[in-house]
């Protein structure tokens, strides 16, 4: 069962027509309901009476909460594709009004199977809007870690930090020079990570068969088309290239760990994560959120000097998981399996902490920077204890310095996580929804808990720092940054585009007939010789509607190729970037193209190379 649930001033519906067979009998006549907790329930297949009591169980914590005693269950078929059978639909939230009156809730219920004019105000607070899913099964309760239940519970304090060192209290800063980094705070003050419309990079994901979510996998595990699989694997191997010649060691490690082993189930109680748990024989295990686990059970095996410091180990992983809470599962945003490039550096101090800190933060940046995601793109948040702060007031700043704009600092009065300050690079959409891309974090307690050691100058074995870094952030989030920033640009007028090194077609050809298509494939080969990625656009359609399509698939270079260019051995092309049409040699536009891309992974496409042969994923 799924559940929208709204906090409302006020709903009003009118039933209209009956939308299947069998619709309830009902008066068409307006009904008004004001001060009230609207729950747009769907059914799906196999939910039963159980899953309707468990349902208004936890709307009822929820009604304790807000302060209020009354409910409207509003059947809606619109949550799912999986829906239940309209009987048991039927069933399912009668069974739900009559438990949640003998709870003594004052319960209203729409018509079920109706076609109705609605009306609705939802409240402003921050918990007016949110998503349940209520499973059949009567699994094991959720296991959440120490970590998590402490920060649902944390009071921390937010505030600003300007170039100039003044820290001022978020409520009292003037965010008028700065409009992004005030939708970035008033997010943080809401805490709410739900989703209750869709936002662009989705519709974008699926029109351009980057992604798609799979009903057949559990929520927040999506399917990857041929040009998504494109673009994740050049992202993934194009962060790797930027960590190894930053001097990290790749390894592989296993992605499930045993809840017996000391080191691991401490460090669980550590990290703010709720975890997938699967069963092996007679032991559980739980799949890894980040590759923390084997890099250090790796490092604690190690010999490691003085002289090898910063000791720094790097896996890609494939993949991490979360148990994210379903209502803010959303498109590529958030996920519960997802692709993480994770770097740890052991340091011997404090002191080489602080420079290693630097490095890293530059990487960063420098990587959001060859996606096309620019500093002012995204916004800085520093995390930390109070005690930190005051004692490190000028390495705080010099990160705010390095960022080159204001920052939100949040701290806390005490630590209760495994690191002292971390540092975010957090993206805000188009829906003033915020994600966290790059951070690091220095980490004080996990080498003495996994036993990792490095020799000093005189023989004896210490504890280093550790730090925890992810230089692009999960490589899904990237995508959907790129997609939301692309939705954005469009709004203004701009040509939404990839990076042209991501683009899955670089160049597309298009011959005005097909007595051209020879010339035209050796003008492919040609193209290909120089790595770069091209089709050709054989389909009987008008030349006009190929430029159209190319168009919107944001194919960067989209070249005509007719007698006149046959005849003159040149190719006339159209720049979807610049806004422009140049007839040129095509050693002009390899070079142009090679000239943007530079040392960029390449791989090839996967799909056939005339359109006429592809399969078509999203229709």
């Amino acid at each position: 069962m799924r559940i929208l649930q709204l906090h409302s001033d006020f709903i009003e519906y009118e039933p209209i027509k009956k939308e299947i067979p069998q619709a309830e009998e009902a008066e068409k006549k307006k009904k008004k309901y004001e001060d009230i907790l609207v729950l747009f329930t769907t059914v799906e297949k196999g939910d039963d009476e159980s899953v309707g009591r468990k349902a208004v169980d936890e709307v009822r914590a929820a009604l304790q909460t807000l302060k209020v005693n009354k409910i409207l269950i509003y059947p809606f078929a619109h949550l799912s594709s999986n829906l239940a059978e309209p009987e048991i639909a039927l069933k399912v939230v009668k069974e739900m009004e009559d438990y949640a009156k003998k709870l003594r809730i004052e319960t209203y219920r729409a018509p079920f199977g109706w076609n109705k004019a609605l009306q609705i105000k939802v409240k402003g607070h921050p918990l007016a809007e949110q998503s349940k899913v209520i499973s059949a099964e009567k699994a094991k309760e959720e296991i959440v870690s120490e970590a998590l239940k402490a920060q649902e519970k944390m009071k921390s304090a937010l505030f600003v930090l300007s170039l100039n060192g003044k820290l001022v209290p978020v409520e009292k800063f003037d965010f008028s020079k700065y409009p992004n980094l005030e939708k970035f705070a008033k997010y943080e003050m809401a805490k709410v990570r739900a989703v209750q419309q869709i936002p662009p990079h989705v519709t974008l994901m699926k029109r351009l068969e980057i992604a798609d979510y799979e009903a057949g996998s559990d929520p927040g595990n999506l399917r990857w088309y041929p040009k998504g699989k494109l673009i994740k694997s050049l992202l993934e191997e194009f962060v790797t290239q930027e960590v190894t010649k930053y001097g990290a060691i790749e390894v592989e490690t296993p992605i499930m760990y045993s809840f017996q082993h000391p080191s691991l189930a401490n460090y669980l109680n550590r990290f703010p994560a709720r975890q997938y748990v699967v069963k092996s024989e007679d032991k559980e295990f739980f799949l890894r959120f980040a590759a923390c686990f084997g890099q250090f059970l790796m490092s604690k095996d190690a010999q490691i000097s003085y002289k090898q410091l910063p000791f720094k180990i790097y896996e890609l992983t494939r993949y991490s998981f979360r148990r994210e809470k379903s209502g803010e599962l959303v498109g590529l945003r958030r996920l519960r399996a997802f692709t993480m490039p994770d770097v740890h550096a052991m340091c011997a101090d404090l002191e080489q902490v602080m420079k290693e800190f630097v490095i890293r933060f530059k990487l960063s940046m420098n990587i959001l920077k060859e996606l096309d995601l620019s500093k002012e793109d995204y916004e800085l948040a520093i995390r930390l204890t109070r005690d930190f702060y005051e004692k490190n007031k000028k390495f705080v700043l010099s990160l705010v310095k390095l960022f080159g704009r204001p920052a939100l600092i949040e701290i806390w009065p005490e630590r209760f996580f495994y690191f002292i300050l971390k540092w975010e690079f957090n993206f805000v959409d188009n829906l003033n929804k915020a994600s966290a891309l790059s951070t690091d974090q220095i980490d004080i307690e996990n080498a003495k808990r996994y036993g990792i050691t490095y020799v000093d100058k005189e023989g004896k074995r210490q504890y280093p720092v550790i730090l925890h870094c992810s230089p692009s952030g999960a490589i899904e989030r990237c995508i959907y940054a790129m997609l939301e920033k692309a939705y954005s640009e469009q709004q203004k007028g701009k040509v939404p585009k990839l990076p042209l090194w991501l683009s899955p077609v670089q160049v597309r050809l298009i011959p005005l007939s097909d007595k051209f298509l020879e010339q035209t494939e050796r003008i492919a080969s040609e193209i290909e010789k120089n790595c770069i990625r091209v089709d050709i656009d054989d389909r009987d359609e008008t030349i006009d509607k190929k430029i159209r399509d190319a168009e919107l698939e944001w194919i960067p270079a989209i070249c005509v190729i007719g007698s006149k260019e046959i005849k003159k051995k040149t190719i006339t092309v159209r720049l979807r970037e610049e806004k422009k049409i140049e007839e040129m040699k095509i050693g002009k536009l390899i070079k142009l193209i090679r000239d943007k891309i530079k040392d960029k992974p390449f791989k090839p496409y996967s799909l056939p190379k005339y359109l006429t042969k592809r399969p078509i994923f999203v229709s």
